[in-house]
């Protein structure tokens, strides 16, 4: 178990648990909701079942005194020009607990798999106007200057 001290509080980053499902479905919808992305029921349950059984996406929560405030979602894949990149899909914080580490906690967390998983990069993406989340990102990784683009498939 890895845990971050942040002055008066430590947080636990741990890989997500069965005991941790109802308040990972909270933070997952939270961070849907946050991206303006509308998702059945059925898909949480997917994405949980997958999660737990490390199916080719894993998962890392934060606990602060015992209560999970924070996740991130995170999986390798390869590139054209080099293997296994870490990507993480979804980092999510509950508002009550932001601003004590929890982020930061996560995202070193990430990183420690990646370089454990010998990861050529550690990557992620955020809107643009994230501009709460982009102070803390522009302090632990470099901004690139890439824009992403999404063609509709449908």
């Amino acid at each position: 178990m890895a845990g971050i001290s942040n002055k008066q509080i430590s947080i636990d980053i741990v890989p997500l648990r069965a005991e941790d499902r109802n308040s990972w479905n909270i933070m997952a919808r939270g961070y849907k909701t946050f991206y303006e992305t509308d998702l059945h029921d059925s898909i949480y349950d997917e994405v949980w079942h997958r999660l737990l059984n490390a199916d080719d996406i894993y998962g890392f929560g934060a606990h602060l005194q015992g209560n999970l405030v924070g996740i991130a979602h995170y999986q390798f894949h390869r590139t054209i020009w080099m293997e296994d990149a870490c990507y993480l899909q979804d980092l999510f914080v509950d508002e009550a607990s932001r601003g004590h580490g929890v982020a930061r906690a996560l995202i070193e967390r990430v990183a420690q798999s990646a370089r454990e998983n010998n990861a050529s990069r550690f990557y992620w993406h955020t809107r643009q106007d994230n501009t709460t989340a982009r102070l803390l990102y522009d302090k632990v990784a470099n901004y690139k200057g890439f824009i992403r683009y999404d063609y509709p498939l449908e």
